[in-house]
């Protein structure tokens, strides 16, 4: 792959950080004081003025890369305009580059009707609307989605959805008006992964509850949050399903393997602006005589931060460049690869910077604790690192299956002559 960026992705990253550096970084404690006066759950007003303005400056739906309604990036691309958006929390929203609005209206562009378009995904397009994804369940170990036991029954014109749901991510939010819910609408075919249907469910909506919010770490994340929802004899047309009975997996695939690779975007971003207060603090804070900076310990902390940030960037535009060249699906492992690389990556510098910070590290001052409360959670977001583990563990032994291959034996063991016939290769799994 070409590690030089185009022009054009040059040209728009400039303009990325020049709106940083001009709306976003200078707005940040005032946005946080504006969600803890009044009614946290309600959007600042300076979100949406600095949403006007990106949208002015031509910095709107970065990250689609087939719509006419972005910038036309590919995936690779978009990776250093995610990253330096991602060391704020509140910069991708502003771009209107947030999660979970971008996967799902990456759904609806992919599997959505005409019809689902025009109601759906022109306003979350426009940010006029907000969206959330319920997927994730308290009652079972969703990591293995097979799980999921929320109902969609098929009932006349309508279909019937009961369940609960949490960590939907955005169903807190007045502003969101749609939610994507994925649930089991043939639980006894055979197929464990035809099972499951998605659909879409309009907010608000009789039957529908948004329980609680959910903190992480004890963060809130007000305005937008994380929510446990309950469906209980929800009605929807049957229009509502996204492109039909037993295919929720099939969008599952399509939604997060992009959703995945964003998160890992961000995260690097995040890591860098975590590496760059650790030395500025370290450079002008002095303890027993020597700037910490001098301390053997916080150079071997600095320079393995630098050694894992790049190592991470790498391998996410690996993954990015074999998605868009080859597809998601071809990508699989290296997506899996990256989405438990970036989030261990970035606990760990956070965790360093922290502690270079002393005391005031651990305090709402700085950002730390909130950015480490971030990445920890990245860590069982879109699927545990424990389940991508396995899944690279299985495709790398796939490669390894029948007959020794060229690639030979245990060491210093001369492989037995392969039987007659073409001679067996090496099968790589992308």
């Amino acid at each position: 792959m070409d590690f030089d960026h185009s022009p054009k992705v040059l040209e728009l990253r400039a303009r990325v950080e020049a709106f940083m550096a001009e709306h976003i970084y200078p707005n940040e404690a005032r946005l946080l004081a504006e969600i803890a006066t009044g009614d946290r759950w309600q959007a600042p007003a300076l979100m949406e003025q600095l949403k006007r303005r990106a949208r002015t400056a031509g910095l709107w739906n970065l990250f689609l890369p087939t719509s006419g309604h972005g910038a036309g990036l590919t995936n690779l691309e978009y990776a250093p305009l995610c990253e330096v958006m991602g060391r704020s929390a509140f910069a991708p929203e502003a771009f209107n580059c947030a999660a979970p609005d971008t996967g799902n209206m990456e759904v609806l562009e992919r599997y959505g009707t005409d019809a689902q378009k025009r109601q759906w995904l022109t306003p979350l397009l426009n940010a006029e609307i907000r969206s959330a994804f319920a997927m994730t369940e308290p009652d079972v170990a969703s990591s293995d989605a097979t799980n999921i036991a929320t109902s969609i029954r098929r009932d006349g014109a309508d279909y019937v959805i009961n369940g609960r749901k949490w960590w939907t991510s955005g169903a807190n939010d007045p502003r969101c008006r749609i939610l994507i819910v994925m649930g089991k609408t043939d639980p006894q075919n055979p197929d464990r992964h035809r099972q499951q249907s998605m659909i879409l469910v309009p907010l608000p909506h009789p039957g529908v509850t948004v329980k609680r919010a959910l903190p992480v770490f004890g963060y809130d994340d007000a305005p937008h949050g994380h929510a446990e929802v309950v469906f209980d004899n929800v009605r929807v047309p049957a229009d509502n399903m996204l492109l039909g009975e037993g295919r929720g997996f099939e969008i599952a695939q399509g939604r997060l393997g992009p959703g995945r690779i964003h998160h890992c975007m961000r995260l690097i971003g995040l890591a860098e602006r975590a590496l760059e207060r650790m030395c500025r603090r370290a450079q002008t804070r002095v303890a027993f005589g020597r700037a910490i900076a001098d301390q053997t310990v916080t150079q071997e902390r600095i320079a393995e931060s630098r050694i894992m940030i790049e190592q991470a960037r790498l391998l996410t535009l690996k993954a990015a460049d074999m998605m868009d060249k080859r597809g998601n699906k071809a990508a699989l492992a290296e997506i899996a690869m990256i989405k438990v690389a970036a989030p261990n990556m970035a606990c760990r510098v956070i965790d360093w910077a922290i502690q270079a910070f002393g005391g005031a590290g651990v305090t709402e001052d700085y950002g730390l604790a909130h950015a480490y409360a971030t990445a920890r959670y990245l860590r069982l977001a879109d699927g545990p690192d424990e389940v991508h583990r396995n899944q690279i563990a299985r495709l790398e032994l796939r490669r390894y299956q029948g007959p020794e291959s060229l690639t030979g034996g245990s060491a210093g063991v001369v492989p037995s002559d392969p039987a007659p016939g073409p001679r067996r290769q090496p099968v790589w799994i992308a």
